[in-house]
């Protein structure tokens, strides 16, 4: 062997003796006595380390994949109408009802990087980015329109910031004509990015302005379960403006509305009490449109579904439709409701009594036939109860309801409901 010093630069070096026969023998793998031997178990591969993304998708899961936007949901006060009329404060009633929740991550893979980002809740995406997804909105490939519509969507849910920058790149206008597409994918996404563009009230003038209501309500009686659900809540945030409400109702909303109360799913009937609620909350036309749709047989049934966990809801649209409407009260007591009324007075929880009996003060104030049946119906002790125990203003309705069911022909002037919330 030539020295190692003249072994070319590069070149394989072995500096050991080649293996005699002998050793390479001894070294061989010897037949084990067995038999061949089994192969070694495959192990299981190790679990993928989890992502950003989806931890980030976890933790939302895990909290219900429902973003309440503490500056305009938080306790569910509207802008232009407070709670303190009539029973107890009623946003507590109607504070887990929330927007987009339509199962948008099973769709959202394709979208990692950017969702990544837009899933963050104080986000922002740039200008140019944000005019970008707009332009895509209405491009030809429905590919993109979707694509587009579903990361606005998404952008919108989680950031305040970007709800108002998304408007002022001008998506309004495209996103509503989504609403209209004959693509269940495309309609839904238009419904959601309008419903989360309308969680900031500066969007509300710009989203009615832009003809979203016609649209919202065409998807509310015919879009998917989603577009139906997220349609109600887009409805509800925009009739939270005094002049958009009577607008919704003169566009056939509160029909549908009153039918996703009666046939829609848990969230479904959620939405649609919480947008009766809204709608009818001072508009008295929408009231009596909702009596005219048959409102009050399904408030009822949740009423008495202790099971449904709407019975505090629909007793509040109750309330809140009977006010001043005469048609109202008799289709409450049309529908069997004043047994269900005196039953939530004596078994229901806390709030629920006080709302029963505010209905029950309203139902009774102008018409003496009415105490009567609540008289029969067995109410007075568990309003004895009540305006010993309960808060306040449940008190104050208990003992004007008593007055007016022991001394019932006396003249409505004495007892009033409106009395009883002041």
């Amino acid at each position: 062997m030539p020295p190692a010093s003249h072994v070319p630069h590069g070149s394989p070096c072995n500096l050991r003796s080649p293996l005699s026969p002998l050793q390479k023998q001894s070294i061989s793998p010897r037949p084990s006595p067995l038999g061949p031997l089994p192969p070694p178990p495959l192990l299981p591969p190790p679990p993928a380390p989890a992502s950003a993304f989806s931890s980030v998708l976890s933790s939302l899961v895990r909290s219900g994949s429902i973003w309440m936007d503490k500056k305009n949901m938080g306790s569910y006060r509207y802008k232009n109408r407070t709670f303190s009329e009539g029973p107890e404060d009623a946003s507590g009633a109607f504070s887990d009802c929330n927007s987009d929740r339509s199962g948008e991550f099973a769709l959202a893979s394709q979208f990692t990087n950017r969702l990544l980002v837009s899933s963050a809740a104080d986000s922002c995406y740039s200008d140019d980015l944000v005019r970008s997804l707009v332009a895509d909105l209405e491009s030809d490939s429905v590919e993109a329109q979707r694509r587009a519509a579903m990361e606005l969507r998404l952008l919108a849910k989680h950031s305040m910031d970007n709800r108002l920058k998304i408007a002022r790149a001008g998506a309004v206008r495209p996103l509503v004509s989504l609403i209209s597409s004959a693509d269940p994918q495309l309609q839904e996404h238009g419904v959601t990015a309008i419903l989360n563009l309308s969680l900031c009230d500066e969007n509300k003038d710009a989203i009615a302005a832009a003809g979203a209501i016609k649209p919202l309500v065409r998807a509310l009686k015919s879009g998917t379960t989603a577009a139906k659900e997220n349609a109600a809540c887009a409805l509800l945030r925009l009739g939270q403006v005094e002049d958009h409400k009577v607008a919704i109702g003169r566009s056939g909303a509160i029909p549908p509305l009153v039918g996703l109360l009666e046939t829609g799913s848990l969230r479904g009937k959620k939405d649609a009490a919480t947008a009766l609620y809204t709608l009818c909350g001072g508009a008295r036309e929408n009231k009596v449109r909702a009596v005219q749709a048959g409102v009050m047989r399904p408030l009822l049934e949740l009423m008495a579904d202790g099971e449904s966990g709407m019975a505090d809801k629909a007793a509040y649209v109750m309330h809140t439709v009977v006010q001043g409407v005469g048609e109202a009260r008799a289709a409450v007591v049309e529908e069997g409701g004043i047994p269900v009324l005196v039953e939530m007075v004596e078994a229901g929880k806390q709030r629920e009594k006080e709302v029963a009996a505010a209905v029950l003060l309203l139902i009774c104030e102008e018409s003496v036939a009415y105490r009567g049946m609540v008289a029969r119906e067995g109410a007075i002790p568990p309003l004895v109860e009540l305006s010993q125990t309960g808060t306040t203003k449940a008190r104050q309705k208990a003992e004007a309801l008593i007055g007016l069911l022991r001394q019932p022909r006396l003249g409505s002037s004495r007892w009033r409901a409106s009395d009883a919330s002041e």
